[in-house]
């Protein structure tokens, strides 16, 4: 053991120590210089930004920096088709040529949704209906109907569409409402033969109003008396008259 410090000690061992720290030095340097200049550490190029850009250009400039691309594709509604939504990596990122940048774009195909049943829904629950389908309200026409803003027809395109039928979604839906007026004129029913109580009620349910009541002859039982003629009358042609005329009515026994 004496020996073996008496060797350290000595110039021999202090020569083969410098040589083993500087071969391990020249080695450790060796690999760093070797991994940066193989790596181009710090070196490559930025990321451009193609992002709302249309696919066309997008490739143009990645092809001039020497980058390739991956793409993928979503529908977007709203969206003009091959419009560039998502890159990766982030433009500015610092990156080797040749490196892979994947883009998602907005599909050039639309896809078709089935057409919802909205018949005789609201204006309201329609637009809801229509959105939650990826469709949208285009011109609406009112028509004369008892029922306010009810969704009386529509079409796609100014034809007529089915429910059920596939439409490319984001298409416009033309809806026919009604204005809750009802009918400005109504046909004149024919009340002749029924009795006071029925005549009434069938008036009522015309949207029409009883007017004056007359009786012909002699009447001895008026609920059972029917109508014989009224005013305005019913003839060969359609009379038609404004909601809530005034119906006449001459009644007897017969």
């Amino acid at each position: 053991m004496s020996k073996f410090f008496q060797y350290l000690a000595t110039p021999e061992f202090r020569k083969q120590l410098i040589i083993a720290i500087a071969s391990v030095l020249t080695l450790l340097f060796t690999i760093f210089f070797s991994l940066r200049y193989y790596t181009k550490h710090g070196e490559g190029l930025a990321v451009p930004l193609v992002k709302g850009l249309n696919i066309n250009e997008a490739i143009s400039i990645l092809d001039e920096k020497g980058l390739r691309y991956q793409i993928d594709s979503v529908y977007v509604m709203d969206k003009p088709a091959g419009m560039v939504l998502e890159q990766d990596p982030d433009p500015e990122t610092n990156v080797k040529t040749n490196r892979i940048i994947y883009l998602t774009i907005v599909s050039f195909q639309t896809p078709d949704v089935n057409f919802p049943d909205i018949e005789n829904k609201t204006f309201l629950e329609a637009k809801a209906i229509l959105e939650n389908y990826g469709l949208k309200i285009g011109d609406t026409i009112y028509k004369s109907d008892i029922a306010r803003d009810a969704v009386l027809g529509f079409n796609y395109a100014n034809q007529p569409v089915r429910i059920g039928q596939k439409l490319p979604k984001g298409s416009r839906i033309n809806l026919i409402l009604g204005d809750g007026m009802g009918a400005s004129e109504i046909e004149v029913p024919d009340f002749r033969g029924l009795t006071l109580s029925e005549a009434k009620f069938s008036i009522k349910g015309s949207s029409l109003t009883l007017g004056e009541i007359h009786y012909q002859g002699t009447v001895t039982d008026s609920a059972n008396a029917v109508v014989i003629s009224q005013f305005p009358s019913v003839q060969d042609s359609v009379v038609k008259v404004s909601i809530g005329t005034r119906i006449n009515l001459v009644l007897s026994n017969q």
